[in-house]
């Protein structure tokens, strides 16, 4: 067996189906105290250059799918502003050094993405930094789990909801484009539960189907000057918003038909090919990572 062989395990053996034991943190939640830890691909993402000088902004980035896709954007080649909470600035600078162990430019900002101004200011400093923006991603959300029915669900938790998932996304989309030309791309993240919502997370799943539309609808807006608009539907995916927002660990994710949940690297591929000139006929398209469960 060749060396390329060895250092490239089957993926059942690579993210084996993991016991999780039951666990909690407060939102919004972070990577150290987790069992098991979150596979980003620290250890296995191998970049090809695919976005070889490219700049993006990715919110969320300190942990997650968010540090996955940081991690496999700066091994293709692109320099990386990413956003953080305040309370997450510590994990912000750890996903930044494996950008720059990949020897790319890597830029954390504090940023509540509730705020117009916030984002406003997000997308001046990327300018500032980069000179222009060529991928957008569209990451940072917020959940929390409301067994008890719709009565369980505030105005302040469904206001939140709202504003992180879908007014942080169109602002930040909107003010890119500004510094976006063609061959840009937006990339924002869906879900499974934008398809088939789980009754406890309904206003979170709300905002999930509001992601798809709005990709479909702005690819279209956006065809004649050249930028794409994409978005990555994950299944359930082991991140530290998990343990921070969902009561019941031990069963995540083996509703899924491959039994486990995703690990966050598993994600990182599919938003690399979004942003690759490999996609460059690809548009308004939803890609499922799902782990077996069909959707539309």
């Amino acid at each position: 067996m060749s060396e390329a062989k060895r250092e490239t395990p089957h993926p059942a053996e690579q993210h084996p189906r993991p016991e999780l034991p039951a666990q909690d943190q407060p939102h919004p939640g972070w990577t150290g105290p987790m069992d098991p830890p979150p596979d980003h691909g620290e250890d296995t993402y191998r970049g090809a250059g695919r976005l070889q000088g490219l700049k993006a902004v990715i919110t969320g980035g300190d942990s997650g799918i968010g540090r996955a896709v940081a991690i496999a954007y700066a091994r293709e080649g692109a320099d990386v502003l990413l956003t953080h909470l305040p309370e997450e600035e510590d994990e912000a600078h750890e996903t930044a050094g494996w950008v720059k162990e990949a020897g790319r430019k890597a830029v954390t900002v504090p940023c509540d993405i509730r705020e117009e101004s916030a984002c406003a200011d997000l997308i001046g400093r990327a300018a500032e930094e980069f000179g222009r923006i060529d991928l957008l991603v569209n990451n940072a959300a917020y959940q929390m789990s409301q067994p008890d029915g719709i009565e369980a669900i505030t105005t302040e938790q469904f206001d939140r909801v709202m504003r992180t998932n879908l007014y942080g996304m169109f602002w930040l989309s909107k003010k890119a484009l500004a510094h976006m030309g063609p061959g840009g791309g937006i990339i924002n993240s869906a879900s499974v539960q934008g398809y088939k919502p789980s009754p406890h997370l309904l206003d979170y799943a709300m905002t999930k189907a509001a992601i798809v539309a709005f990709t479909q609808g702005l690819a279209q807006m956006l065809t004649d000057r050249g930028i794409r608009v994409n978005a990555v539907a994950p299944g359930p995916v082991w991140t530290p918003l998990i343990p921070a927002t969902l009561p019941d660990t031990v069963h995540f994710g083996k509703q899924s038909p491959l039994g486990r949940p995703a690990q966050p690297a598993e994600m990182a591929p599919a938003y690399v090919f979004l942003a690759s000139p490999e996609s460059g006929f690809i548009t308004a398209e939803i890609v499922n990572a799902t782990g077996g469960t069909p959707l539309p």
